[in-house]
C-alpha cells in the first residue's frame, strides 16, 4: 500500500524495515503516518497489476471448502483468561471508556459481550469469532501500546533513526486513550513474565509478519502488530507453550486478514498442503504472510476479490468479518 500524497520535508514518515535476519534482502522502506492523515482515516491501495494470472479455476473452488478451516464461523478460544484486564486498561487511561463504547454504540454494536471485556472483573474464556475480531483487536492494541516490555524500549520503534516511536501508526493512531497515547507507551505493568517468557516472546514476535507491511511483530509500527504483541505477552506470561503461542497467532492473524490467509490456504491446497496441515511459523512468516511474500504467492494462483478495507490501522468500528467476501473492517490509519 502508498500513499499518494507528498509529505512535507518538515513532517516525520514512519520507517518500515524487515528484521535483521532479512534486512540484506529487504531495503528499508518508508510508511509512517503523517498525523492529519491519520485522524482523516486516509490510505491508498495500489491496484492489483492487470497482468495477474487469473485464479486457477481448481483453487477458486478449494476456496469455499477451506474457509471453514481458516476461519471455523464458531470461532476458536484463545488460551488465555482476559480476567479484568480490559478495566485495569480503563483505570490507567490507556483507554478511554467513554471514547471506545461511543465507536461501537454509534452504530448500535456495544454488545454485553464488548461491556464486559472493557470492564467486566471476572473474564475467562475468551473467543474470536468473525464478529468481535475487530474489537479484540483494538482491546489487544491497547494492551501491546500500554504494556511496559523490552521489545517497545529497546527495540526498532525506540530507534532514534525513525523520528521517535509516536510517530507511528500504531501510537499515533490509538486516538480513543485518556490523555496522549504516548503517555500510555511502554508505561504499564498489567503482568510479569520471566526470562524466559520475554525470551519466548522476543523470538515469536520476530518471526510473526503482516500483510500491510513488511515488518515483524518485534517493530509494531500499526495496529495489528501492536495488538499481537500484547497477545504475545499475556499468552507467556499466563504459560502458553511456544507451539500454542504460534498456532493461535496463525489463527488470529487469519481473522485479523480472512482474504490474505483465504488466499494462502488456496495457494497450500494447490501445492496438495491442507490448511490443518500447514506449519504456522512458516505461514506467519516473510515469505508468506509479510505485504512482499504474499504478494508473490498472490501473483502465482491470483489475488481472490480483495477487500478494500482489508489490512488498514485504524480502529475498528464493529463491523463482523462474513466470508468470503468480508466487508470493510478497517478505515484507515486512525480512529
Amino acid at each position: 500500500m502508498e500513499n499518494t500524497n507528498h509529505t512535507p520535508k518538515d513532517i516525520p514518515v514512519e520507517t518500515v524495515t524487515s528484521e535483521a535476519a532479512v534486512k540484506k534482502d529487504y531495503l528499508i522502506g518508508r510508511s509512517i503516518v503523517i498525523s492529519s492523515l491519520i485522524l482523516a482515516g486516509a490510505w491508498m491501495y495500489k491496484t492489483p497489476s492487470q497482468g495477474a494470472p487469473a485464479l486457477l479455476s481448481e483453487v477458486r473452488e478449494a476456496i469455499p471448502k477451506s474457509e471453514q478451516k481458516v476461519l471455523p464461523s464458531e470461532g476458536i478460544t484463545l488460551p488465555i483468561v482476559w480476567g479484568d484486564l480490559g478495566l485495569k486498561l480503563v483505570s490507567v487511561g490507556a483507554i478511554d471508556a467513554d471514547k471506545f463504547r461511543a465507536v461501537y454504540a454509534e452504530r448500535g454494536t456495544f454488545t454485553d459481550e464488548y461491556k464486559n471485556l472493557l470492564i467486566g472483573q471476572d473474564n475467562k474464556e475468551l473467543k474470536l469469532t468473525r464478529e468481535n475480531a475487530g474489537y479484540l483487536l483494538n482491546l489487544f492494541w491497547a494492551l501491546g501500546l500500554a504494556s511496559k516490555n523490552q521489545i517497545l524500549e529497546s527495540g526498532e520503534m525506540a530507534n532514534p533513526a525513525y523520528g521517535g516511536a509516536g510517530n507511528f501508526a500504531s501510537t499515533a493512531g490509538w486516538t480513543i486513550a485518556a490523555g496522549h497515547p504516548m503517555d500510555h507507551y511502554n508505561r504499564h505493568m498489567f503482568f510479569s513474565m520471566t526470562e524466559k517468557q520475554q525470551k519466548l516472546v522476543d523470538k515469536i514476535s520476530r518471526g510473526i509478519y503482516r500483510p500491510c507491511c513488511n515488518n515483524s511483530v518485534h517493530f509494531p509500527d500499526c495496529n495489528h502488530g501492536m495488538a499481537m504483541l500484547g497477545l504475545l505477552e499475556l499468552m507467556a506470561s499466563e504459560g502458553a507453550s511456544e507451539e500454542d503461542i504460534w498456532k493461535t497467532a496463525l489463527m488470529v492473524n487469519s481473522y485479523w486478514f480472512p482474504d490474505t490467509y483465504l488466499t494462502i490456504a488456496a495457494y497450500m491446497k494447490n501445492r496438495g498442503v491442507e490448511w490443518e496441515n500447514v506449519n504456522p511459523q512458516e505461514m506467519l512468516g516473510i515469505n508468506y504472510s509479510s505485504a512482499s511474500g504474499f504478494a508473490k504467492i498472490a501473483a502465482q494462483v491470483g489475488e481472490r476479490k480483495r477487500n478494500q478495507g482489508q489490512g488498514g490501522c485504524g480502529v475498528d468500528r464493529g463491523q463482523s468479518v462474513p466470508v468470503p467476501t468480508p466487508p470493510k473492517v478497517q478505515t484507515g490509519c486512525g480512529v
